[in-house]
């Protein structure tokens, strides 16, 4: 058996790969959160809660597969490319498989939407569409988010503020305004994702005309953001407890802020390709952070 056989991916591992498991984080991490804040509350509801997950997570896969098909027709992925292999640019599957992929997930997170929006009325009807609508405009329309420096905005509002508020909203069938507080660390960690992202393409996406906030103010101000975005996440939970009258288990998060810190110095002293394993680790944060956040809210958390 050659060698080209031996590492040549199967159909599911390419899909897997397109689909971009290791950013699941920002799916899964707000809806635990936003459901914690119901259980807190007394609103905890199992069906909703499942449905805002495989909603978030297909929304996620559907975003990632628009990317791959986008970013290869614009010409931003090429052979240059530092991050994880693009299937598209790499021609592991063809363009229009991909988009093809991206209108099915799309369209079965649609599905799922019309049961939350059964169980929670009109507002999960805007919610739904304006998420399906910005993971298209990331990368694709006439004016990709992603492309004019407002893909960080982007993700911190759809996977912080309204996926968390919103997992709180089906289950509860009201708003909470701390599930807006609670959300503003986990969209930060989840925006520092795309940080190291943009930070690692800085070169690459100057020249494909992707002018993401990096590009806009380079490197040492994508740095600063960053730690601005993971630090300043460890600011919430003291202030969930000073304003919404929350118990010590809120401060769980905190545990990882070592973690943090070794993540802030990495982004200081690395470039490129190199940049790769903090992705990982940025994502494992963010999990860290949320599931300690999701647990301490739900053993004394408080919903206000």
């Amino acid at each position: 058996m050659s060698t080209a056989s031996k590492t040549q991916p199967t159909a599911i591992q390419t899909w897997i790969m397109a689909a971009r498991p290791k950013t699941m984080a920002a799916a899964i991490v707000p809806v635990l959160v936003g459901s914690a804040l119901a259980l807190s509350d007394g609103h905890f509801a199992l069906l909703p809660a499942l449905a805002a997950l495989v909603g978030a997570s297909l929304i996620q896969i559907g975003t990632n597969f628009a990317n791959d098909y986008f970013d290869a027709k614009k010409g931003a992925d090429t052979d240059d490319r530092l991050g994880p292999t693009r299937v598209v640019q790499s021609g592991l599957i063809s363009p229009e498989k991909v988009r093809n992929a991206t209108a099915l997930t799309f369209g079965l997170a649609a599905l799922i939407g019309v049961y939350l929006i059964a169980v929670a009325g009109w507002p999960i009807v805007i919610i739904g569409i304006a998420s399906i609508l910005s993971g298209i405009a990331y990368t694709g329309g006439p004016y990709p988010l992603g492309y004019n420096g407002l893909g960080d905005i982007f993700v911190f509002i759809f996977f912080g503020l309204i996926a968390v508020s919103a997992t709180y909203f089906v289950q509860a069938l009201e708003w909470s305004t701390l599930s807006f507080i609670a959300a503003i660390p986990i969209g930060f960690l989840s925006t520092a994702i795309l940080v190291v992202n943009n930070y690692r393409d800085i070169d690459t996406d100057r020249i494909a005309g992707k002018n993401t906030l990096a590009v806009r103010f380079g490197g040492r101000a994508a740095r600063a953001q960053y730690a601005i975005l993971t630090l300043g996440s460890y600011a919430i939970p003291p202030l969930h407890i000073a304003f919404f009258g929350a118990n010590g288990w809120v401060l769980l998060p905190l545990m990882t802020l070592p973690l943090a810190v070794v993540r802030v110095r990495a982004i200081g002293q690395k470039t490129g390709r190199d940049l790769n394993p903090l992705l990982a680790q940025t994502a494992q944060l963010l999990i860290f952070f949320g599931i300690l956040y999701a647990a301490g809210i739900a053993l004394g958390g408080g919903a206000g």
